[in-house]
């Protein structure tokens, strides 16, 4: 990185691209004692998919056959990529029966969740991870005070967490038209501890962004910037396996990130 603008800043109560942390579920029946888990609380989901139902139904009749569950699990991770195809990770909104698809699909997955106990076996977190899907969103001012809407783009959103040192950094990349395609990036780094077996605790260290021209774009409006990326707070591991990763964080929103190559 070129020239490099670090940056502290006072504690903003923000969202998150890093995993949240809801509690995990091992089974259908079997529910997390955390309160806060979204899957405690008594709501109804307004649209249920017929894949979800399929799912269910053969789910239930194939309890104790471990490759059944396998394949179940294979089926819903298809079908979650399959609706996630072109709406951006869901940053800039979706409509309301999409949303509700993908949530029915994700707590189907996390009811198979096959390392109930992701901090125990920090390893299976290291490395990096790419953002495929967010309830957070850049709606409104907010995009138009970001240049968002036809002036600068959204690049991929990378997080790398390194277990050994208790760090985890969020990247998120950015073009700028109209500058031969210039290319920056937000840099966030932050520090987690374990709380429980599912659950890690986030502090905000610092943050930048490269090069200098970038930063000039966002400086008049870098507090919205990193009061939407922020990853104070907590974080509940409710879904990893060797390619995907979900969690929740205590603002309510969700997180679905897939394992990258990238360095």
């Amino acid at each position: 990185m070129a020239t490099t603008l670090l940056r502290s800043h006072p504690s903003i109560s923000t969202s998150h691209v890093l995993p949240s942390t809801p509690t995990i579920i091992t089974t259908q029946t079997q529910k997390s004692s955390s309160p806060n888990h979204p899957l405690n609380h008594k709501h109804i989901i307004p649209f249920r998919s017929n894949f979800a139902i399929k799912v269910a139904e053969h789910s239930s009749s194939s309890i104790g056959h471990q490759n059944h569950e396998d394949a179940t699990i294979t089926q819903i991770k298809t079908q979650i990529n399959k609706t996630l195809q072109g709406i951006n990770r869901g940053i800039f909104g979706i409509p309301t029966e999409k949303k509700c698809e993908i949530d029915d699909l994700v707590m189907m997955l996390e009811t198979l969740n096959p390392n109930p106990n992701p901090t125990v076996e920090l390893d299976k977190l290291g490395g990096c991870w790419k953002l495929i899907y967010s309830t957070i969103t850049i709606l409104g001012s907010k995009r138009t005070k970001l240049g968002l809407r036809d002036f600068i783009s959204l690049g991929d959103f990378l997080q790398i967490i390194d277990v050994a040192k208790g760090k985890a950094v969020n990247v998120i990349m950015f073009n700028v038209r109209g500058f031969n395609l210039l290319s920056g990036k937000l840099v966030i780094e932050a520090s987690f501890k374990v709380s429980s077996n599912s659950r890690v605790d986030i502090r905000y260290n610092n943050s930048t962004i490269v090069p200098d021209q970038l930063m000039n774009m966002f400086r008049k409006n870098y507090d919205v910037l990193l009061g939407i990326f922020n990853p104070d707070g907590w974080l509940e591991i409710t879904y990893v396996d060797e390619t995907l990763r979900i969690g929740r964080d205590d603002k309510g929103n969700m997180f679905i990130l897939e394992r990258s190559n990238d360095t």
